[in-house]
């Protein structure tokens, strides 16, 4: 038994049917980018990105100046292990519904309102 399928079978029990599947499409070298940039002030939160908000001084909280640390999962090396897994364990499950014709393959390196809108549209149609 497939994992889509035995997913069905357990929802089916609880009353639930699968009539749409999001699958949020973007290539592995843009989701690396994304995630090993992000670093954070361990004592407040705050967050930066080398890339798309970067801190004033490089390495560096904006309003302390304290270092930043980087989380051990958005590293590169933990982030291949963690995208293989994750690649093994969605594709058989992307495959079953595909071929139910469920799946709405929505492009997530656009921007988040634009794949906000997408969803959208997706979920009304």
């Amino acid at each position: 038994m497939g994992k889509g399928s035995g997913l069905d079978e357990m929802l089916e029990k609880k009353g639930v049917k699968v009539d749409k599947v999001l699958n949020f499409a973007i290539d592995d070298a843009i989701l690396e980018e994304r995630i090993t940039g992000r670093w954070i002030h361990p004592s407040s939160g705050r967050t930066y990105h080398t890339k798309f908000a970067p801190p004033k001084v490089p390495g560096s909280d904006d309003v302390t100046g304290e270092p930043l640390i980087q989380r051990k999962d958005d590293t590169a090396a933990v982030l291949k292990s963690r995208l293989e897994a994750f690649h093994k364990q969605t594709e058989p499950v992307i495959d079953y519904y595909s071929k139910k014709g469920i799946v709405a393959n929505l492009h997530a390196e656009k921007a988040p309102k634009e794949v906000t809108t997408e969803v959208q549209k997706v979920l009304t149609s």
